[in-house]
């Protein structure tokens, strides 16, 4: 008794066809993750050195500093808040994964300890 075995290698094809298109798309996901996640450091870094560099100014000055670095690296200002002779800035980007989603950062800028 021969067995019918006509259109297995289709079938088999449209499967692992499937499966590296989902491979692919999660890779894609992940990628883009990490690079928001880096945009969002950068820019946080950048932030909290322009607000730093503002604070002698005021904090009011060295926050609206921040939040027009952190636009012009990409990013939304989320936090800004002055400790001392140091200032915490927080920043979040979109990550433009398909699924949306931010990445969140922040940083601490400030004088350097006396040695």
């Amino acid at each position: 008794m021969a067995r019918d075995e006509h259109g297995v290698a289709t079938v088999l094809a449209a499967l692992l066809i499937t499966t590296l298109v989902a491979i692919t798309l999660a890779g894609i996901q992940i990628g883009s993750a990490v690079v928001a996640r880096h945009r969002a450091q950068a820019g946080a870094d950048m932030a909290a050195l322009a607000a730093a560099m503002w604070l002698p100014s005021g904090a009011e000055t060295a926050c609206r500093q921040a939040a027009a670095v952190s636009r012009a690296m990409g990013a939304a200002l989320s936090g800004c808040e002055v400790n001392g002779l140091d200032i915490v800035v927080e920043v979040d980007v979109a990550t433009g994964r398909l699924l949306g989603g931010q990445a969140h950062a922040a940083a601490r800028a400030g004088p350097g300890e006396a040695r």
